[in-house]
Parts: structure tokens; C-alpha cells; sequence
């Protein structure tokens, strides 16, 4: 036998062993658990740093220091950790409990956007401001209607055959109550997410098909109808279904509602294969709006590269794998629907946002999940990351294994202790 055969059976058995050890660590009860608990603490790190990155110029720019945008997102980070911390040791009964009362609550807050305060920003009213701290109560009502429309769903499993009692009270008038809300203060963006969670849970329930023809029918129409009533919306949809209106010639296009989208392309296209370097962007000096929040994808692009950008797609990727495991394995009803509605938020949201930045999707305004600045979308992203992660737990063996490991650290390093100290 030659060595060259020698060494491409001893390659191929290398690899069967490694393809091996991969489907066994993906068995492993603790295998959904710590794929979702990393991926969200990647995302979180990368937004943290890039948010750093990206708002320098503006915070010098509003409060002569490049740290504020970053010092708030930190504090928001930590929020939302803690707020993950504590939900993911939540049992699951509280979980189908809350849903009621927390929508009840979420819909009381988008109320207040209505009255003195709510706080309008870029023409979209669907903030709340006080003390000198603003939420988006949309945000709120994202998980408190996936918990509640799981409970409903679950309870009605038997009949969702039914066409009225699928829609009641799930859809009517739960998730009618909180589109109508957030549309009135113009968030088209939040509301088609909105739309598309409730979606994916009836999918998930098994709701017959036919009848999504029928709701994606009307959905176009009411989106048709809230993007013609708007003529920022229209220039939106013109200028992504033809970009070469986006000229010098026409300096209000140009440095209006064009500046968004072609600076994001800019960005990407300098950023090449490998990046210029961290910290580096040219566009964030007040070419991007919103470089640290909508398009800080666009910033991602530039700094880091397609490599960058390939990571960022590849650990939301990761993240959405680990939730349809959850989905598929699961053996409460209550488990698979609100894994869907979360799984369908974090993914359906990084698509919008960075569709719009590549130019695959025109503009809509939504954040990228875990990663752009801002406390309400970060803190609820990572509490419904904290639930995924509660419903990890309730996985057969899970809990038992993360209670074993501790314990076998622990007595790993007292093992380690006494044979230094028999050593000395």
C-alpha cells in the first residue's frame, strides 16, 4: 500500500470520527441549550462592539464623548442578561400563565404612546419617554402575544380545524388589537413582524393552509394599502425597484431618502473580503444616519468584511437551528408554538434588516436582533432568549445534565487541590 493511500484512508476515517463526535455532541440532551445560550452571547458581544464602533462620531457629535451610545447599550446588555438569566430558570407552567396578564399590560403601554408620552421619532409614534429614558411597548407586545396566542393554541389544539376557532381569540382580537396599535403610530416595519409571528404559530399549530392563501391575500392588500397611503413609503419601493434615480442630478433624492441605501452599499463594497479594520468606517462619519442602529450591518460589512458579515449570518443561522430543534423535539404543544413565534421574530427581523441594508428588500426600519443600539429591542430579545432557553431546560436529560456538571467541576478541582497539596 502506498503512503499516498495510507494517508487518504487515515483522512477518511479522521473525518468519519469527527462527523461522528458532531452527531454525538448534537444528541446530547444539553445540545440545544448551549448552541442557544452561545449564539446569543456571540450576537450580543459583536453588537456591543460594533455599537462602540459605529456610534463613535455621533455620541462626540451630541455629547462630546465617543462613549454614550455604547455606555447606554451596555447597561441595556446587562438588562437584558439578567433578564435572560432569570427567565431561563423559570419552570415552564409560569410561562403559560403570564401570557394573558402580559399582554393585557403591553397593550396598556402602547396606549400611553398616544397621550403627552409618547415620543415620535422620524415619523413613527411608537415610543414612550419619561425621566429621560423612552421604551417601545411594541417591543413588549412581541413576546407577551407569543405567550398568549401559545396558551390559546395550545388549549384549542383539538379544534384548530375550525376556521373561528383558530382566529378567536388569538388573532381576533389579540394580535388585531396590537397591529391596529402599532400601525396608528406608523410602524410598518414592526407591524409586518408582528404579522409574520402570528403566522408562524398558527403554522406551527397545524392550522389547515388553504387558509394562509387567504390571509396572505388580505395582508397584501393591507400592505399595499399603508404603503400607498404614504408617499416616504412609495419613494422607498421606487428608488429600491430603481436605483438609478439615485443621482447628483437630483440633490433631493440624493441627500434624502436615497442617502440610506446607497451609503449601506458603499460601505459593503469597501469593505471587500476582509474589512478595513475595526473602528475604521468612513461612512459612520455622518454618512449613515444610523449607523449603530438600522444599518449597522452596512458598518459590519465595512469594518469586518464578508467574513464578518458571514459570521453575524452564519450565528443567527445557528440561533434559528437551535430554536427549530426545539420546535421538532419538543413534546409540549405549548413548547413548539412559542419556540415558533420566537423563532420567527429573531429570524424574520435580521432578514428585513439586513435585506434592506444588502438592497435585497427596500427600507423598512427594523433593528438587527441582539446587535443594533437600543434598549427595548435588545432586553426583549434577550428575555425571549431566556424563555427558548427555559424551554431547553424542560428538554428530557437537560436538566439533570446541567445539574451533574457543576458538580462534576467541582469535584474535578478538589480532586486537582488535594494532589497538589499531597505533592507539596
Amino acid at each position: 500500500m502506498s503512503s499516498t493511500t495510507a494517508s487518504s484512508i487515515a483522512g477518511g476515517t479522521g473525518a468519519r470520527r469527527r462527523l461522528a463526535r458532531a452527531r454525538e455532541l448534537l444528541d446530547s440532551p444539553v445540545a440545544t441549550y448551549y448552541l442557544l445560550l452561545s449564539t446569543t452571547m456571540l450576537l450580543t458581544m459583536i453588537g456591543l462592539i460594533m455599537v462602540l464602533s459605529a456610534s463613535m462620531i455621533v455620541s462626540i457629535k451630541d455629547s462630546d464623548t465617543p462613549y454614550a451610545v455604547f455606555f447606554d447599550q451596555a447597561i441595556f446588555a446587562t438588562a437584558g442578561l439578567v433578564a435572560m438569566l432569570v427567565a431561563m430558570r423559570i419552570p415552564l407552567g409560569f410561562w403559560k400563565r403570564i401570557g394573558g396578564v402580559a399582554l393585557v399590560g403591553a397593550l396598556g403601554l402602547q396606549l400611553l404612546v398616544f397621550t403627552p408620552l409618547g415620543v415620535e421619532v422620524q415619523g413613527n409614534r411608537n415610543w414612550i419617554g419619561f425621566a429621560g429614558f423612552s421604551i417601545q411597548p411594541s417591543e413588549l407586545a412581541k413576546i407577551a402575544l407569543i405567550l398568549f396566542g401559545a396558551r390559546v393554541l395550545t388549549q384549542k389544539r383539538r379544534v384548530l380545524g375550525s376556521f373561528g376557532q383558530a382566529l378567536v381569540p388569538f388573532v381576533i382580537p389579540a394580535a388585531g388589537l396590537v397591529l391596529l396599535f402599532v400601525m396608528l403610530g406608523h410602524d410598518l416595519g414592526t407591524a409586518i413582524v408582528i404579522a409574520l409571528i402570528v403566522a408562524g404559530m398558527l403554522f406551527a399549530g397545524g392550522v389547515p393552509l388553504r387558509w394562509f392563501a387567504f390571509g396572505g391575500i388580505g395582508g397584501l392588500a393591507l400592505l399595499a394599502a399603508a404603503t400607498m397611503t404614504s408617499s416616504n413609503r412609495m419613494q422607498r419601493i421606487s428608488i429600491w425597484l430603481d436605483p438609478s434615480q439615485c443621482t447628483v442630478t437630483d440633490e433631493l433624492l440624493y441627500y434624502g431618502i436615497c442617502r440610506q441605501p446607497m451609503h449601506a452599499r458603499y460601505a459593503l463594497a469597501e469593505g471587500g473580503l476582509t474589512g478595513i479594520g475595526l473602528g475604521a468606517s468612513k461612512e459612520k462619519w455622518q454618512w449613515l444616519a444610523a449607523p449603530h442602529n438600522d444599518f449597522i450591518f452596512a458598518i459590519i460589512g465595512e469594518e469586518l468584511g464578508l467574513l464578518g458579515a458571514f459570521i453575524v449570518l452564519g450565528l443567527f443561522a445557528a440561533f434559528g437551528y437551535a430554536a427549530y430543534r426545539l420546535v421538532v423535539r419538543t413534546d409540549e404543544f405549548f413548547v413548539r408554538i412559542a419556540a415558533s413565534g420566537v423563532m420567527v421574530w429573531i429570524l424574520v427581523q435580521a432578514i428585513i434588516n439586513i435585506g434592506a441594508v444588502i438592497g435585497a428588500l427596500p427600507i423598512i426600519g427594523v433593528p438587527l436582533p441582539f446587535v443594533s443600539s437600543g434598549g427595548s429591542s435588545l432586553i426583549t430579545t434577550l428575555l425571549a432568549a431566556g424563555v427558548l432557553l427555559s424551554f431547553a431546560r424542560s428538554e428530557p436529560g437537560c436538566a439533570q445534565a446541567l445539574s451533574v456538571r457543576p458538580k462534576a467541576v467541582r469535584g474535578g478541582v478538589a480532586v486537582l487541590s488535594r494532589s497538589r497539596g499531597s505533592r507539596g
